[in-house]
């Protein structure tokens, strides 16, 4: 609260005390004037209680102004204040600073029970995901049995169920902060082959090319969370191409781009295709889409203070760009 303001309301909150002091000082001159006393005197008396009156203002307000800062720093701070409030000058003040504390531990046991609900489910859902991809991967084998179109387009399917079922346990894991990260200096170069060889299959059943010559940059990043942009990036990129394939290319200066040569995006869906849950025209056309992969590209980025885009045009394709230069970031 600025100077001025913060001055007139403490005159505010002492109205009723110069109110009284007006009134008595009333009720004395007009005794002093029926008794006759002499005009000086009571000047004299008057000047006397004024200045006695604004000396006890004055200090009253440089009270009332560390008060209020002090109150201030303790609502700046609340959430994790660990000292006692400022104590109650009055009993309303009492009352007041009681609330504010119950309230304060009704807090905190309330973020502690979300917490402790969050790492349940976290668990739950981690549990869950590892599980499935046991009958996931005996579907698989048996599958493999036999090599016809029919099991090939099965084993597409299974496929997106395990990579539904990891893109679950990520959105659940963006929650968890940098104690997830575990930040270091990695080969691009592996990581981007690691998820080409995990999507071949899908190239090779849609009869997609995909070049990609290889680099020796090193990025500062986490191998982990990479890998699931990288994936889904790919994902993305099969999904929405027919004919033709995807080109990977790493720049000098750590710019990776994956470009396709699919359906592309309309124009005026390309500024919201990070958006949770949007699903624009490609996804109205592809009933099976959730508007999330993306979403938890950009959020997975953000978290490795990475930066991603995308550039497109319809029926020409869509290039991704994801930016891993490590100026921002800093291992500890």
């Amino acid at each position: 609260m600025r100077e001025k303001n913060l001055f007139w309301t403490y005159l505010r909150n002492c109205r009723r005390g110069m109110a009284v002091f007006a009134l008595f000082a009333g009720i004395f001159a007009v005794v002093f004037y029926l008794y006759d006393v002499q005009a000086e005197a009571v000047a004299y008396a008057a000047g006397l209680c004024v200045l006695a009156g604004a000396g006890l203002l004055a200090a009253g307000y440089v009270r009332f102004k560390r008060e209020h800062m002090e109150r201030l720093a303790a609502l700046e701070n609340i959430l994790i204040l660990t000292e006692p409030l400022p104590p109650a000058a009055t009993p309303a003040e009492a009352d007041f600073r009681a609330m504010a504390e119950q309230m304060k531990a009704a807090y905190g046991r309330l973020v502690n029970d979300t917490e402790q609900a969050r790492r349940e489910h976290l668990d739950w859902y981690t549990a869950w995901v590892h599980q499935i991809k046991t009958p996931i991967a005996a579907m698989q084998m048996t599958l493999q049995g036999e090599d016809t179109p029919e099991h090939r387009a099965m084993e597409g399917e299974l496929f997106r169920v395990r990579q539904y079922a990891e893109m679950a346990l990520t959105y659940l894991r963006l929650g968890e902060g940098s104690s997830d990260l575990v930040i270091r200096t990695c080969a691009l170069d592996g990581i981007i082959r690691q998820a080409v060889r995990k999507y071949a299959p899908q190239f090779v059943g849609k009869r997609l090319y995909l070049h990609y010559d290889g680099t020796e940059e090193k990025v500062l990043t986490d191998e982990k969370w990479l890998s699931f942009i990288l994936e889904q990036l790919l994902d993305n990129a099969v999904k929405y191409t027919n004919a033709g394939g995807v080109t990977i290319e790493v720049s000098g200066e750590k710019v990776l781009s994956i470009a396709d040569t699919g359906i592309g995006i309309a124009p005026e869906d390309l500024p919201r295709i990070f958006e949770k849950g949007f699903t624009g025209y490609n996804g109205r056309s592809d009933k099976s889409a959730t508007g999330l992969g993306l979403y938890l590209c950009r959020r997975s980025a953000e978290k490795l203070r990475h930066k991603l885009w995308a550039e497109s045009e319809p029926g020409k394709g869509s290039t991704f760009y994801l930016d891993m230069h490590s100026d921002a970031l800093e291992v500890e």
